[in-house]
């Protein structure tokens, strides 16, 4: 029988953690495990559970070895553990489409679509220059974009920086025209009082969704906010499990729910969430702001789900300093972008060619990635 044999991680830049898997018949599995910024800590959760769960064990038995590394723990959840737990779950799900020679998502019930519609990020943190980066992107054809609706904002500001959400949507909208979709995201840097304020601004502007509108830890303000605008509401990158997601389907709050294949459990347990969300008639735009592993992964999930809307990919993105998404790919036109889909992979397991010798020189330099910290003009700590 196959067993794990050896595993090894790399701290990768810009800001990526990649975990190796490898087993008795020489079969080899990737995953991204990664909360950006505590790679350290992350690293240490995975390590932790590859010896005590993983090492020595038949590949296999997914399913089985989720439960244990999340019930084997008195303590479990967050963003760390189901991290850790999300990069194992993508490379043993590598290993096995491997084993049977074909992709994951023909292991999972075979897919319901031939492409995936993905999105491209304009703007950076503290978003500048939109209208012309926008139109860089849907000349380059996507058909579908995000932006950071604002940079740090207070508690309860004033009109003028509601008046700067309005124009930068404006100016895209004026840039790209109306059959471009333009997500707007609030990145949980928005209070409730201003979240009521700039819906109902942006509101004219028809934004594809507003992303996060508030913090996690405020989701029961969600409900309010949602009967107050028509703009579809999504949430869920600060979710890490079914469990976490059980309030916002059951009180109606969100139309669109954004797990991440890194972050909440892999696989395995978003595949889980997105038939929950199937069931409240909620889609899914899987959150994705990280490398050629965890967009592979969601890909194979977008292949399976119905309700799969369209998908976050890294490609550009403000926080790719030094490496982008494709850099590590032996191929990387299995990520070409066509008329703003992507094909789903056609490869077993994942899909994708990790060039191993390549992440073994990235991994010389020195990846230290933390968030910034912002502050407002009094001296507090913003939401970045």
């Amino acid at each position: 029988m196959t067993r794990i044999t050896d595993y090894e991680l790399f701290e990768v830049p810009p800001r990526w953690l990649f975990l190796r898997i490898v087993t008795s018949d020489g079969t080899v599995g990737w995953g991204e495990p990664i909360v950006e910024g505590r790679s350290h800590t992350v690293r240490s959760a995975v390590e932790e559970l590859m010896d005590t769960y993983l090492l020595g064990r038949d590949p296999l038995r997914i399913e089985d070895h989720w439960q244990t590394m999340y019930r084997g723990g008195f303590y479990r959840g967050g963003p760390i553990l189901m991290s850790a737990i999300a990069g194992i779950d993508q490379a043993l799900w590598d290993i096995k489409g491997k084993h049977f020679n074909a992709p994951v998502y023909d292991l999972l019930g075979g897919p319901v679509r031939d492409r995936v519609r993905v999105y491209q990020w304009v703007g950076g943190d503290r978003p500048s220059d939109v209208g012309e980066a926008a139109a860089e992107k849907v000349d380059a054809g996507f058909t579908a974009l995000k932006m950071n609706a604002t940079p740090e904002i207070r508690r309860v500001d004033n009109p003028s920086a509601v008046q700067d959400a309005v124009d930068r949507l404006q100016e895209v909208r004026n840039c790209v025209g109306p059959t471009i979709d333009i997500g707007v995201d609030f990145h949980g840097r928005v209070t409730k009082p201003m979240a009521k304020r700039l819906a109902k601004a942006l509101e004219p502007e028809d934004p594809f969704f507003i992303e996060e509108p508030v913090l996690p830890e405020h989701n029961d303000a969600l409900p309010e906010i949602t009967a107050q605008t028509s703009i579809p509401i999504a949430t869920g990158e600060r979710m890490y499990s079914r469990w976490d997601f059980k309030e916002i389907f059951e009180n109606g709050s969100v139309d669109i729910i954004q797990p991440d294949l890194s972050h909440a459990g892999g696989i395995t347990e978003v595949q889980k969430i997105a038939a929950m969300a199937e069931a409240y008639d909620v889609a899914m735009a899987p959150h994705c702001p990280l490398g050629p592993i965890a967009l592979a992964s969601c890909l194979q999930v977008d292949a399976v789900a119905s309700n799969a809307l369209i998908q976050e990919q890294s490609l550009d993105i403000h926080y790719n300093q030094g490496n982008d998404v494709l850099d590590y790919l032996v191929d990387p036109a299995v990520f070409d972008y066509d008329e703003g889909y992507v094909d789903l992979p056609s490869g077993p397991g994942l899909g994708i060619d990790i060039d191993l010798e390549y992440v073994r020189e990235r991994e010389e330099m020195d990846v230290d990635w933390h968030n910034p910290i912002w502050r407002h003009n009094d001296g507090s700590v913003a939401e970045w």
